[in-house]
């Protein structure tokens, strides 16, 4: 297994591609649009140069990662000879059910075709195409290169040789898999969206500020990065996407999505992807400046 695609440039995209082309795997990177394709690029770049800065690598692990990497824009291009792909698309069910649709028609009956979703069912994913025992969940934590969990999700119908495919693949990008049935959430996010909920809650209630909320959390539980700050990094959209599939899932009122995050989310207010969120980015600095906007 050599041979990887790669569908979708962003965050968590562009970060899967570095990690296999870091590893002497060749990577297709595909995405609908050359300017997202141009910045993942830059921003694989961009961490090399760092982590040829902290000696970690050399300027020739640079050059041969980044010549392990093509591009494409049309799905089909990029596809077509591989062994696995990693669909890391917007957390979207309709999206991610046509991408599998279209994969199942043009890769070869052998590859395996895994997701990155962080939240939708594997096996709902898995039954649009004729091949659900070749259809399976590898869900990399940001920033991919570094972190080292990948969840790896059974749907109903995957198959022990799949599993055990990807599960050894993981190892050998130096990761830690870690097998989770399929349920909404996973394990990862069942547990940490809704902490970032209560989080958010904590704040529209009025308990405590933005900063000592995740103060608390940091000093007091050891947390690495405080809830409030972790989800601008993650995305508030993102955030609120995960909470929606859970709830639904379940049908349990507590993980139900705070209004006060579903505000924000309307207001454009993603976090640091868009400049602004619990913390405001648009001058390099960390300022409370949403909570005020959408009070109880």
């Amino acid at each position: 297994m050599k041979n990887i695609a790669v569908i979708g440039a962003g965050t968590m995209g562009n970060g899967i591609a570095h990690t296999f082309a870091q590893f002497n795997y060749s990577v297709n990177l595909i995405d609908v649009s050359q300017n997202s394709l141009d910045k993942g690029l830059a921003t694989i770049t961009k961490n090399l140069d760092r982590m040829v800065a902290k000696e970690k690598i050399s300027e020739a692990d640079k050059k041969q990662t980044l010549d392990n990497i093509k591009t494409f824009t049309k799905l089909e291009d990029g596809v077509k000879e591989v062994d696995l792909v990693v669909e890391a698309a917007t957390e979207n069910v309709d999206l991610k059910l046509n991408i599998f649709r279209d994969l199942d028609k043009i890769c070869p009956e052998n590859t395996i075709l895994a997701s990155n979703t962080s939240s939708i069912s594997i096996t709902q994913i898995a039954a649009v195409t004729a091949r659900p025992e070749k259809v399976i969940g590898m869900h990399f934590m940001n920033p991919v290169p570094i972190m080292k969990l990948v969840e790896i999700i059974k749907g109903y119908s995957t198959s022990e040789e799949t599993f055990k495919t990807v599960e050894s693949l993981s190892e050998k990008l130096n990761k830690v898999p870690v097998e989770v049935n399929d349920y909404p959430g996973f394990v990862a996010n069942r547990i940490l969206m809704p902490m970032i909920n209560e989080a958010v809650e904590t704040l529209y209630n009025g308990v405590a500020g933005v900063k000592e909320i995740d103060t608390v959390m940091k000093l007091g539980m050891a947390h690495p990065m405080g809830p409030l700050a972790l989800a601008d990094f993650i995305g508030l959209d993102v955030c609120l996407s995960i909470l929606n599939v859970m709830y639904d899932g379940f049908k349990n009122p507590k993980y139900a999505p705070c209004p006060l995050l579903v505000n924000m989310v309307m207001a454009g207010k993603l976090g640091a992807k868009s400049g602004e969120g619990f913390y405001d980015y648009s001058e390099n600095r960390k300022a409370e400046t949403v909570s005020k906007m959408f009070s109880k």
